[in-house]
């Protein structure tokens, strides 16, 4: 098996290399590999698996859905399930925020939606021009991909899609504001930046080593987005669904973004499935003008519709902020005893623990990969160990993954 898979699977294939083994099973917040050997999971399939692995209630409704003969794939037609699902998703998530956004199924990715989005807001806006966050991440496709701060090493053979980079959040140090920049560089004439059609942004940037945006400075940038005429596109695809407490991830921040991309999550199985949430007045697209074969998955939209049940009263999001008070108490313990350590943040259920260099945190993750414990490294720099457990693991396995940690960095 491994001589055809070295034959056969293209180079790209990168997860692969990072946790060298093959997994056979997997339930909760724990995989099993091919030898028995189990692995405590902090990393979530990239953050698609909030719920965890084969979550019971999730699989019992995909079950029955297949077994009643449901129609599986009708591009956007209209099904049943996709009724149930928008029915749902209104009056569980958006009306009971008070959000009135129409939902737009793109192709099932992530990296579709955000293409999605820069195509709606230059065609509503007529203006070409979107700005993007340094350390940012939001997909590999072309649009996607000139829009990532995080892989400017791909610049040079990717088009530059005009996109313009301002610093997030705490990017210029506490000394000089990139809020007061971003203004004066858009307001100011000379300056050489045209006003553009949008800004997008991840509230918690996960792939550039969990930055997590201030309430304040979400409002501001709120306020002058609004101001200036300039569309706000929130990149919810990894922050979104609870990993950060509540459902979306700005809700702490209490703005209300003109776009909001969902996926990995939304689903809550692992099944592809994007959505692009915007203000009906933006809803300007001709039949057809963004689609895609796969664009309506109804396997995806029956466990997107059960698991919208996990949203029905706040006792879930309780036992989020909970999980997140205990991984606050430990890793702030562990960074006072640890000199590798040069800070950790977080918010919700993702938390990023920064090491003085990339070999420590590699070094780190390694080894825990070895005690049976999946975890990833993130960051510009490559030396941010980031936790990203199901939001539905038992507080054993977490309080055993976290001890693991610092040992893990300790020894």
């Amino acid at each position: 098996m491994e001589i055809l898979k070295v034959k056969r699977e293209s180079n790209v294939n990168s997860y692969a290399k990072a946790f060298p083994t093959v997994f056979e099973s997997s339930e909760g917040d724990i995989l099993t590999d091919h030898l028995g050997k189990t692995y405590i999971d902090f990393f979530s399939g990239a953050g698609a698996l909030n719920y965890g692995h084969n979550n019971p209630i999730l699989k019992k409704a995909l079950i029955s859905f297949i077994e009643s003969n449901a129609v599986v794939h009708c591009l956007d037609m209209d099904s049943k399930i996709k009724e149930v699902f928008l029915e749902n998703f209104d009056s569980v998530i958006l009306s009971p925020r008070g959000l009135n956004y129409k939902v737009q199924f793109t192709g099932p990715t992530g990296t579709n939606a955000v293409e999605a989005a820069v195509k709606l807001v230059r065609k509503v806006t007529g203006r070409k021009k979107v700005i993007a966050f340094t350390s940012s991440f939001h997909g590999m496709t072309a649009t996607s991909m000139a829009l990532s701060g995080l892989m400017e090493n791909q610049h040079a053979v990717n088009p530059s899609q005009d996109v313009v980079f301002f610093p997030y959040e705490g990017f210029l140090g506490k000394t000089i504001s990139a809020m007061e920049y971003m203004k004066l560089m858009i307001n100011s004439k000379g300056s050489g930046v045209e006003l553009p059609a949008a800004i997008i942004m991840e509230t918690v940037q996960a792939e550039g080593g969990v930055n997590v945006a201030g309430v304040k400075w979400l409002k501001e940038l709120r306020e002058f987005t609004e101001q200036n005429g300039i569309l706000m596109i929130v990149d919810d695809i990894q922050a979104g669904c609870g990993r950060t407490g509540s459902f979306f991830s700005f809700e702490r921040a209490g703005i209300v973004p003109d776009i909001v991309l969902l996926s990995k999550s939304i689903s809550g199985y692992g099944l592809p499935l994007s959505l692009l949430l915007m203000k009906p007045q933006f809803d300007i697209w001709k039949p057809g003008e963004h689609n895609g074969t796969f664009r309506s998955n109804n396997l995806a939209l029956c466990t997107a519709n059960t698991a919208l049940g996990f949203w029905k009263d706040d006792a879930f999001e309780k036992d989020i902020l909970h999980k997140s008070e205990i991984i606050s108490t430990r890793l702030n313990a562990l960074r006072q005893q640890a000199k590798v350590v040069t800070d950790v943040r977080g918010i919700g259920l993702i938390w990023g623990i920064e090491f003085t260099d990339k070999s420590v945190a590699k070094k780190v993750a390694d080894e825990l990969f070895s005690q049976g414990m999946l975890i990833e490294v993130c960051g510009n720099n490559d030396n941010v160990l980031k936790l990203l457990s199901p939001l539905t693991i038992s507080i054993e396995n977490l309080e055993k993954g976290l001890t693991m940690i610092k040992n893990a960095v300790l020894t």
